[in-house]
Order: structure tokens, then sequence, then C-alpha cells
């Protein structure tokens, strides 16, 4: 039975690009589940978790309940976080972005990953003793996978692709680990970020095939990556085109003129919507 999933963050209305991307992740499976990424409490709003779940029933999406919420799965987190610690994957970085845009703007051949340039390492060296020091007496830091380690680990990896990538991948798609260097893996306001928190939450649900728009294919090898060192399973990938406006921009939660509920206002039909891919 293929499980998909649709994993909205509740910080503005659901627009045209989220409902293209709901109903292929609905017809993709037999079981659709709905998790709302929550764990940015800073930024996510109860009147949109309900403004979502609204809308996603408007169009005739049956997803089973209680939907996942990321705030409630902390405990998870810090359990993948320590697994990683135990192996000496994760180091503690005490870089403000400031000061890593001033190095890597002095450094010419900064590696560029997929987000721009790659965090050059700075904190990786640090000695335990300085470490402890620094984070006994206060100072902020987030924690970030040690990439090169871990790529050693893992070894060669792949991942399935059932959909197309940006440049026409399908099929078995190798992974390089280092794609995105030493990634945050979770920071003082932030039980998890993105990478950590999907994969475990993936795992949990027992999704099999994650659908997602194209922009997040390079994702999947960063996620590969952790689900190989934390030893969960592997899900398959189908990526998908994105639903852009007229000058070839994705929506965001910004263009309020095609949020589901303006359409809805509009008197937009869920046939209307779905007509429009």
């Amino acid at each position: 039975m293929i499980v998909t999933r649709f994993a909205p963050s509740p910080t503005g209305l659901l627009h045209l690009g989220h409902a293209f991307a709901a109903i292929t992740a609905r017809g993709a499976g037999e079981r659709f589940l709905v998790r709302l990424e929550d764990i940015d409490a800073a930024r996510c709003r109860a009147e949109y978790e309900r403004a979502i779940l609204d809308d996603l029933k408007w169009l005739g999406l049956d997803f089973e309940e209680p939907v996942l919420h990321q705030s409630q799965r902390t405990a998870a987190y810090r359990a993948a976080l320590e697994a990683l610690e135990a192996r000496g994957l994760v180091y503690p970085c005490f870089c403000t972005r400031k000061e890593i845009a001033e190095e890597i703007a002095q450094s010419a051949g900064a590696p560029q990953g997929p987000d721009g340039p790659v965090y050059p390492g700075t904190c990786r060296a640090l000695g335990g003793e300085e470490r402890a020091r620094r984070i006994a007496g206060g100072e902020a830091h987030a924690l970030r996978l040690d990439a090169g380690k871990a790529a050693e680990i893992a070894g060669n990896l792949f991942f399935e692709e059932c959909g197309l990538g940006p440049n026409g991948q399908t099929g078995h798609i190798a992974v390089d680990p280092l794609l995105f260097g030493d990634i945050v893996l979770a920071r003082k306001e932030m039980a998890a970020a993105y990478h950590l928190a999907v994969v475990v939450d993936d795992a949990f649900q027992g999704v099999s095939l994650v659908t997602r728009g194209n922009d997040l294919f390079a994702a999947s090898h960063v996620q590969r990556l952790l689900q190989v060192l934390l030893g969960l399973p592997a899900p398959a990938y189908a990526h998908h085109r994105l639903i852009l406006d007229a000058a070839g921009r994705k929506f965001s939660k910004r263009d309020h003129g095609v949020t589901l509920r303006a359409l809805r206002e509009s008197g937009a039909t869920p046939g209307d919507i779905r007509a429009r891919f």
C-alpha cells in the first residue's frame, strides 16, 4: 500500500501551488496523510492551521485524522540528535549568519550548494573543552552534521525517483552526501531543522512515497543520508513540476490573489481549481 503525505507549514494561507501538491499527493497513494510542520512557533498561527485543513476538505481531499503536528514531536527529534551525537556526527556551531557570510565572502573558491555557498566548517575543528566552555557560558549555537564523517560512514547511497527531477532525472539516483555541506540539524529556538524533522516524521508515519515539487529535489540527497545514519526506511520520491505565475515565478504565501480562500470568495469551485492544472 502506497502512503503519501502533504506537509504544509501553517505560516500562511494555501495557494494554487499548494493545491496542486496536495492533489498530486492524494492521487498517488491509497493512504493520504497530512502533517503540519509547525515547529517554528514564532511564525506559525492557529488560524492558518484551521484554514489549511478547511481548504483541503473543500478541495475534496480525504485525509486521515488526527493530523500530525511537528510541535508535538520534540522528544523524537531529540532522540535522533542523541543517536547522531553518540556516533560523533554532530558538533556545535557558534558562528552567526553574519560571520558565516563574511568568511564565505573572503573565500573566492567557496563551494556552492543548492541553497547557495556551503558553510565552511569554521567550528568543526574546535576542541571538546572549548565547545563545552562556550556552551556552559550560554553562548548561542546551532547543531550541525559533520557531513564528511557522515559520508564516510554511509558509503555509496541512492534514492529512487519515481517522478521526474528538474533536469529529467528519474530512476536510481546516486546521492551526493556533501551537496549541502554541514547542515544545521537544530537550533536553540527550534528542536529540529527541516531535513532532520522530515526524515524522522516520514519514518514515523510510514510514508512510502514522498511527492513534492522539483524545488526540493536536491533535498533528497541529504535526507537519504540522514535516513541511513538513523537506520530509517527509505521512501521513494516522486517530484513534480511547480505551478508558476505569469512571470515564471513560484507562488508564495504573499500572493494573496491566488490563495484558495481568495479564489473561493471569488466564486471558484474545487473543479475550477483542478482545471487550472
